[in-house]
């Protein structure tokens, strides 16, 4: 394949580091970045408001792939620092060490109900449920039916919005992976980790995950490549089995394109949303890979930065709430990631996070609205005094779940089979490949596209970050009968 000239839709961490690997492994392409908005790094860019710098929800940089890894320090350097991490559960008035300590969780909930606890998990490793389709299922038989009740089921519903039977057990698998009553406890009481999720010290930009992203993409540009930020891809042109062109709309007139811009390439690398992508072809693909595309679900985020007076009301990175009596679903104290986040070392900035639908109540709020909750909040929580708060900023993020709902396998297999005819196109990352995975799943992906690009046949489908845990390398056939590396 050629790799002359790349074009690559969206300037988030799959795109940018697409057009990074592109760069360094071959040296005279040109690719050239689409981001439809004024920023990089999607939901891992900084925002920054009057001197105060807040995370799209917090990104710790943890991984054992050694390529992202290695990109990391190599863009980052000496601004790329270690962070001890802190945080805990707020339920029913207590916070919960998290991960869980058992003296902690003893005192908390009582040794009544920590029996009870212990009672429901050993009938549940008696009489599991058989077959594990839904989050529900697969959570009661790792933790039992009490621990579920009290630490899975409300905070679950709080982040999707919707029940956890309604939820597929491979987002569980895949987010909790092994974890299970037994390993918990052992780890609080023998030290250690079995997952990713609960790892006590990680790394993190000095000035956010942002931080990363605008060096990557100065990085880009320095070494001759584009990335075009205000480039709404508003059309994918095809014919036959390859793409020719996006089209990017211009000088938009009542919110539609008054122009368009072709932009043609000889590869094409997507990181959009596969149903925004999907609408986007042109001509349409065939209707049920139309009717797939609308199946797919996401779940919007917004957060409210609050900037106090005071330092560190709490010492935590971030707690999350499990309570439902408010509103807001996670915590952030972003002065605990690092100093450099804040104006002012005598004062604070926290991150309120709410998970949304777009256009419900909650997203639709008026921002003064929205401030005075996250203030009513924080001060009902006991966190912090509403009174401190001297300034505020809301940010909403569209799409930044991929939900797995009981249609999104089926629907994504559909669409997968029909992009997959397409010779010189690949799709990459968290809404790419509707996949809820971590900051080096969606590099990993984009690191692999490139190789894709330059011979290789990588299946990025089937990526799974967990290889490098677990040391297992594997070359099998596919069914068209090429030799395909499963990550």
């Amino acid at each position: 394949m050629g790799a002359d000239r790349v074009v690559i839709i969206g300037a988030g961490p799959a795109g940018l580091t697409a057009a990074y690997e592109l760069q360094r492994r071959a040296p005279r392409s040109h690719p050239v970045v689409l981001e439809a908005s004024r920023m990089v790094g999607g939901i891992s860019r900084t925002e920054e408001r009057d001197g105060y710098r807040f995370d799209i929800g917090g990104h710790r940089f943890f991984t054992k792939v050694p390529e992202v890894e290695a990109m990391w320090h190599e863009v980052l350097g000496a601004d790329f620092i270690t962070v001890s991490r802190m945080s805990r559960i707020y339920y029913r008035g207590r916070f919960y060490a998290y991960p869980l300590k058992v003296l902690n969780a003893l005192w908390n909930i009582g040794l009544y109900e920590a029996g009870r606890i212990l009672i429901s998990y050993l009938k549940w490793q008696i009489w599991p449920h058989p077959k594990e389709t839904n989050f529900e299922e697969w959570t009661i038989n790792r933790f039992g039916g009490r621990l579920y009740m009290h630490f899975f089921r409300a905070y679950t519903e709080k982040v999707w919005g919707i029940s956890p039977r309604r939820i597929q057990a491979d987002w569980a698998a895949q987010r909790i992976k092994s974890l299970s009553l037994m390993k918990v406890i052992r780890n609080s009481v023998f030290g250690g980790t079995d997952a990713t999720s609960l790892i006590e010290r990680f790394q993190y930009p000095r000035l956010g995950p942002g931080m990363m992203w605008e060096r990557v993409r100065d990085s880009v540009i320095g070494r001759g490549g584009e990335v075009r930020l205000g480039a709404n891809v508003t059309r994918v042109l095809w014919s036959e089995d390859r793409v020719i062109a996006v089209g990017i709309g211009k000088d938009s007139v009542d919110g539609q394109p008054a122009s368009e811009e072709l932009v043609e390439g000889d590869q094409f690398i997507n990181s959009m949303a596969l149903r925004d992508l999907i609408e986007a072809f042109d001509p349409p693909p065939p209707d049920e890979v139309r009717d797939a595309a609308q199946r797919l679900r996401y779940r919007d985020f917004l957060i409210v930065a609050l900037q106090l007076d005071q330092v560190d009301p709490f010492p935590d990175n971030w707690i999350y709430i499990h309570s439902p009596e408010v509103l807001v679903g996670r915590i952030q104290n972003f002065r605990a990631w690092s100093r450099d986040m804040v104006a002012d070392e005598s004062t604070a900035s926290i991150g309120m996070e709410y998970f949304v639908n777009k256009g419900d109540r909650l997203w639709s709020m008026p921002d003064e609205e929205l401030r005075g909750l996250a203030a009513s909040e924080i001060e009902k929580l006991g966190l912090a005094d509403a009174a401190r708060i001297t300034g505020f900023a809301v940010i909403r993020q569209e799409k930044a779940y991929p939900v797995y709902d009981a249609e999104y396998r089926d629907a994504v297999e559909v669409i997968r089979t029909w992009l997959q005819t397409l010779r010189n196109f690949q799709t990459a990352g968290r809404n790419g490949l509707h996949r809820y995975n971590n900051q080096d799943h969606s590099m990993l992906t984009a690191m692999l596209a490139v190789r894709n690009i330059l011979g290789e046949e990588n299946d990025l489908w089937t990526v799974n970050v967990e290889r490098s845990y677990h040391e297992e390398f594997e070359t099998k056939k596919v069914e068209s009968g090429r030799r395909v590396q499963t990550v």
